[in-house]
């Protein structure tokens, strides 16, 4: 019986295609080439390319090591060092930057996005940069500590009624980093009374209710040398309330008629609050500026003798009366019209008068005479009251930076803005105006010390190279 053909519906496909679909040159090829596989035409390829480019193939050999004390013995020359590595990039912080390009600038700055509110460029380009002060305690960037806290501050409304029994029973170093977190991160800002919460704790009446004793307040604080209140001076509080926080007016108690020789006095008066206070930070941000009173400033600095580090970023120039600087009043003997207060509209750019400043500055050097460190970024416009001199009576006030201040080594003058590739002419001009007064100012203290002070450190700013050209062509352009 014969077998049945079953003719298979689904075959495999041959490999080689069929007459129809092939093309003229194939025909041409020898059947050598088309038995070469995908291996040999690669290597084939570089072979080619290696030719054309006349690279040679050098391979290094792995060559054993020999001790130094037999290569000298051999007078064999030493092995070459391997090639470096290319440096790691990181960013401002000091981490390790992500692989692949750097992202646009626009994503980094929201002030220079196109993309931003006319409302969130005026308030990105208000802000200077602060720098903390030396010794104070700042939590690394992205820990733990540093996420509590400034979860903490930006729900402070929240957190100052719920914890106000236990904000302050935190360590000293916690409570003064919540301070600078608060005062710079809550929208409105640092009150005194929040202040006064973290410091000495609730009212006397709320813990008299809750029958909580009162915390001695020189045993809390005593360890506590470092005030960070950065963003918060002149917006939230000002200068008087502080100094009246921390050294309340003394009552006057009549002495009562002692019944023993041997018996202690009574003290007089409320203690500090802080009394190891050494280091103080007031900046400002230029939008702020205006609210700082230096009246206020050289009452509180009369207080504080012992303080050895100061920051005013951001203050305005000093003025008694900022206020009245277009006011003018008549006189009562002449009838002329004459400048109400101190400094004019144009007392520093027509007539180079800054006895106000200088005045200011002499009295806030006597009172502060242990200062090292002085922070006064973002006062570029009055760097100039600080080696300019101006007529007394009978005197010539100028800043002593030998006596009153001799014990400065550090000043800081920069600028508190940076540069980009999109600042106009003007800005690149006032910014290197400033370090030209930072480096006149860092040159008269040079001098005049001159061997009889202690070295005196002046931080400022640099310009790039595209900036250095953009003046140097408008100097040729004004020479011209």
């Amino acid at each position: 019986m014969p077998k049945k053909r079953h003719n298979n519906k689904y075959s495999k496909p041959p490999s080689v295609a069929p007459p129809s679909l092939t093309l003229s040159s194939s025909s041409r090829t020898s059947p050598e080439q088309n038995e070469r596989s995908v291996n040999q035409l690669l290597a084939e390829l570089r072979r080619s390319s290696l030719k054309q480019n006349g690279a040679q193939t050098n391979f290094a050999t792995a060559t054993p090591t020999i001790p130094p004390s037999i290569r000298q013995i051999l007078q064999i020359p030493e092995t070459p060092a391997p090639v470096p590595r290319r440096p790691l990039r990181r960013d401002i912080n000091g981490r390790r930057a992500p692989p692949g390009p750097p992202p646009p600038r626009s994503w980094i700055s929201l002030a220079q996005s196109r993309h931003a509110s006319q409302d969130l460029k005026a308030n990105v380009g208000g802000h200077i940069q602060h720098w903390p002060l030396p010794g104070a305690y700042v939590p690394e960037p992205r820990s733990f500590i540093d996420q509590i806290l400034r979860r903490m501050a930006l729900d402070w409304e929240q957190q100052r009624d719920w914890n106000q029994f236990y904000l302050y029973t935190l360590p000293s170093h916690l409570r003064t980093a919540l301070i600078s977190y608060v005062s710079e991160l809550y929208e409105p800002g640092l009150s005194i009374k929040d202040l006064r919460l973290i410091l000495a704790g609730p009212s006397d009446e709320l813990l008299a209710e809750y029958e909580v004793d009162k915390p001695d307040l020189t045993k809390l604080n005593g360890d506590i040398s470092c005030l960070d209140l950065s963003g918060s001076a002149g917006k939230s509080l000002t200068l008087k309330e502080l100094s009246d926080l921390l050294y309340p007016l003394k009552v006057v108690v009549e002495p009562d008629l002692q019944d023993s020789w041997d018996a202690t006095e009574p003290a007089s008066g409320p203690a500090t609050l802080l009394p190891n206070l050494t280091r103080l930070s007031f900046a400002v941000d230029p939008g702020n500026a205006p609210a700082v009173s230096w009246k206020q400033l050289l009452s509180l600095a009369g207080k504080l003798p012992t303080l050895t580090h100061l920051n005013l970023s951001g203050w305005p120039e000093p003025s008694l009366t900022p206020n009245a600087k277009f006011a003018k009043v008549a006189s009562r003997f002449t009838g002329r019209s004459i400048q109400y207060g101190g400094t004019g509209p144009y007392s520093h750019t027509l007539d180079s008068d800054w006895s106000e400043a200088i005045l200011i500055l002499k009295r806030l050097s006597k009172c502060l005479y242990s200062l090292e460190y002085l922070d006064l970024t973002g006062c570029g416009d009055w760097f100039p009251a600080l080696m300019k001199s101006s007529d007394g009576d009978f005197t010539i006030n100028f800043v002593d930076w030998v006596g009153d201040w001799g014990k400065i080594t550090t000043l800081r003058l920069c600028s508190g803005y940076v540069l980009s590739d999109d600042s106009s002419t003007g800005q690149i001009l006032r910014f290197a105006g400033w370090i030209e007064f930072a480096t006149a100012v860092e040159k008269h203290i040079r001098a005049q010390r001159s061997g009889r002070g202690r070295w005196i450190t002046v931080e400022k700013d640099t310009l790039t190279e595209s900036a250095k050209a953009v003046v140097e062509s408008e100097r040729r352009r004004g020479a011209m």
